[in-house]
């Protein structure tokens, strides 16, 4: 989470919409998310009226950046990424966002197994088919990452609205 982002207390962000993306190491798909989420929601108007994070369901990769691929492809789309570390998913996430959203089936699962009993989050798939780690592809496959994640934010953003009546402005 930013240094700028308002804390996560329920009480804190009674007004706010917070959401988590996971994918499995914290370095390609997830920040992306992240990064898109954040850049479409400010264009939206919504950029004070929700949160992003992102983290992985693995710490191999806990305070690295993200993959130079991911940087590279949000750059390429007016987006700075290049400050974003890798994290772990914590027990607090359940209770700390509204909506964490997985990247694939695998990932959910994960998710599911970490889930404490009183969670409060709104655990499901980020988009209804997976989206494809491009870890071990090439630029191709983070340029078609970025499409379903971009496509995929703005129906978000859309259902954001639809669910808080946020409004533009």
């Amino acid at each position: 989470m930013p240094a700028d982002a308002p804390p996560l207390g329920r009480k804190a962000i009674a007004s706010m919409y917070s959401v988590l993306f996971v994918c499995l190491g914290n370095i390609c798909r997830s920040p992306l998310a992240e990064g898109i989420f954040r850049h479409e929601a400010k264009a939206a108007g919504l950029g004070r009226g929700v949160v992003a994070d992102s983290a992985g369901t693995g710490a191999w990769h806990i305070g690295k950046p993200p993959d130079p691929r991911s940087i590279d492809i949000a750059r390429l789309n007016g987006i700075d990424i290049a400050g974003l570390r890798a994290r772990q998913v914590k027990a607090d996430d359940f209770s700390r966002f509204e909506l964490i959203l997985a990247m694939d089936g695998s990932n959910l699962t994960d998710l599911e197994r970490l889930r404490p009993a009183n969670a409060k989050a709104e655990l499901r798939r980020f988009l209804a088919s997976d989206v494809p780690d491009p870890y071990y592809g090439g630029n191709d496959g983070f340029a078609s990452v970025y499409r379903m994640v971009r496509d995929g934010s703005l129906a978000l953003i859309d259902e954001i609205r639809a669910r808080g009546g946020f409004a533009a402005g």
